[in-house]
């Protein structure tokens, strides 16, 4: 180890992201470039979280991969390195009752926008990961953790974040061993959830939801949308269609 980060695993190697998007940004005259990703789309329990990051153009930090490349110890040690690294830096969330009334998309967009107001420095560029422009008049990089570096900054620093919002939500909820599974579906949360039903931090229109007991707490249907359930996906996933 040095200075507190674990040395990079072999196939870790090699992988780092680079600044070259950022660098043609600011070779254009732009000088804050935010880099945005998002964490806990794909949850069944706990907010979603959006990570924005501005670096400098003269400092470099080593080691910083996506966030899904790195186990739990790496990203935690990387995070103090990361955050004092950035000129400016802040994760947005979109609480679990929002993901619900919203619908994922939007709640996407509301932790992004929530993200940006927090940041304190206004944008010239915005990059975010992936195929969708979850912010509006952003630059869509996909697999963007992996290939450009404020984008994977931002990832650890949404990553961390809500991996430990859900860690201090598991000793209310001990049942659903949230400080394991941060509110993603496994073995024991799906038990739990058959056991017990949903807490007050679970998404509850999801379609994982439908065949649940609800003992305590409402079941939430969003107006003016029919759920569809397709037998490949049924359990996993819900496709929602606008009614009319």
């Amino acid at each position: 180890m040095t200075g507190g980060v674990p040395g990079l695993r072999p196939s870790l190697r090699g992988k780092a992201p680079g600044l070259a998007l950022e660098r043609e940004i600011w070779e254009g005259g732009a000088r804050t470039v935010v880099g945005m990703d998002e964490v806990g789309r794909g949850a069944w329990a706990g907010p979603l979280t959006v990570g924005a990051a501005v670096l400098p153009p003269d400092r470099r930090v080593y080691k910083v991969r996506d966030s899904k490349m790195l186990n739990e110890e790496e990203r935690e040690a990387l995070f103090g390195r990361v955050a004092g690294w950035c000129r400016a830096w802040a994760t947005g969330h979109a609480s679990p009752e929002e993901c619900d009334a919203l619908g994922m998309s939007e709640a996407q967009r509301l932790a992004a926008r929530r993200a940006l107001e927090s940041l304190g420095v206004a944008p010239d560029a915005v990059l975010v990961d992936g195929a969708w422009d979850f912010v509006g008049g952003a630059r869509s990089v996909v697999r963007g953790d992996a290939s450009c570096l404020s984008i994977a900054a931002a990832s650890i620093l949404a990553k961390v974040t809500r991996d430990r919002l859900m860690r201090s939500e598991a000793e209310h909820f001990p049942a659903y061993w949230f400080e394991a599974n941060k509110g993603y579906p496994g073995p024991r949360h799906r038990a739990a959830l058959q056991w017990l039903g949903p807490s007050a931090i679970h998404r509850r229109s999801w379609v994982f939801m439908e065949a649940l007991a609800w003992p305590g707490v409402e079941r939430f249907e969003r107006p003016g949308f029919q759920r569809v359930l397709f037998p490949a996906t049924a359990g996993r996933r819900q496709t929602e269609v606008e009614e009319g």
